[in-house]
């Protein structure tokens, strides 16, 4: 009922899952049901720039996935999608389109209820990503468009291995993903996980009376953005509309690797890239799909709930001297 409700849905929707990676792989295949009738999908359609779960397509073949551009802040043009679901055959069934409503390296928020009016009015269906946007904005699920979102336990502060796919209804459902002894209405079989749920349903509806704080959290997030400016810095996709929590930027002459372990002796935690990819030394495919190549990766700092004015105070002077630093290196060369 909590993790149900921090999307503006009925409980009876809600499909535990072992996680958000999980859920994608159960969302995203062409065999479907409509009541009690198979119903095939012809086509999914995901983003250059989402979550390799979703960019990966899960049990679609590779040659029946079509990944849609973004522009250099890292947002899917509304016409974009309403032309590649122009172009499907109706007759070779509806198309699937998922995508993710907030980035996980750059925050960027995509038109997704735009987006959904797109898709329902080509006869689609449509799947959100929802585990970065739920608990840090405002999220409805009638409201989005979307058919079914996916959502994560670790992400709004539950543990970790747990996750759901929650549905506007239950009129349509994907072919199972793990097959079993009927659990979850049999839609994923497997004894549940009681204790993770129990800890995502707690974490859910803290993360809904969080949502009170997000002026709070915003407005620490542009004293940030200003810190970062003011040493010559960059902020990934100032212009688009972003979550109130994320901070994604690049410093001049400086390799975000680099600079991660420059922070990290600061006592400053902060990622090179998404959480999942930390530890890995390659270029940002987000980055790459928005035209920002050139920075290789990117720098993320997260704000919560618990981020107080002097933690921004010691990420400020932590900033200087890591710049400091960098331009006395420069001098020297």
């Amino acid at each position: 009922r909590d993790v149900a409700r921090l999307v503006g849905a009925r409980a009876e929707h809600v499909v535990f899952t072992s996680g958000a990676t999980e859920a994608a792989n159960h969302l995203l295949t062409p065999n479907w049901t409509m009541g009690r009738a198979p119903l095939r999908l012809s086509r999914l359609h995901v983003a250059q720039s989402d979550h390799p779960c979703l960019r990966n397509g899960g049990r679609f073949a590779p040659a029946d996935i079509e990944r849609l551009p973004v522009d250099r802040d890292g947002l899917v043009d509304v016409e974009i999608v309403a032309a590649a679901l122009a172009r499907r055959d109706a007759a070779d069934g509806p198309a699937l389109v998922a995508l993710h409503a907030a980035n996980n390296e750059t925050g960027v928020v995509q038109p997704f209820a735009e987006i959904g009016a797109v898709v329902k009015a080509a006869g689609g269906i449509f799947v959100i990503d929802a585990v970065q946007a739920v608990g840090r904005i405002p999220f409805d699920i009638a409201a989005s468009g979307a058919d079914f979102v996916m959502l994560s336990g670790h992400k709004i502060g539950g543990p970790q291995g747990v996750g759901a796919i929650v549905g506007a209804s239950d009129l349509m459902m994907p072919s199972a993903l793990l097959t079993g002894g009927g659990q979850e209405k049999g839609h994923r079989g497997g004894s549940e996980n009681v204790a993770a749920i129990a800890g995502f349903g707690a974490a859910a509806k803290k993360a809904a009376a969080a949502l009170a704080e997000v002026d709070a959290i915003s407005a620490l997030r542009d004293r940030t953005e200003a810190l970062v400016r003011a040493a010559g810095g960059e902020i990934v996709a100032a212009s688009a509309p972003r979550l109130p929590n994320t901070v994604c930027f690049a410093l001049p002459g400086l390799k975000a690797e680099t600079a991660q372990i420059a922070f990290d002796l600061e006592g400053i935690a902060l990622s090179a890239g998404s959480a999942c990819s930390s530890g890995k030394v390659s270029t940002s495919h987000v980055l790459a799909a928005m035209g920002r190549g050139e920075l290789g990766s990117a720098l993320r700092l997260s704000i919560g709930a618990g981020t107080m004015p002097d933690d921004i105070a010691l990420f400020a002077a932590a900033l200087e001297r890591v710049t400091a630093r960098r331009r006395e290196a420069v001098r020297a060369a």
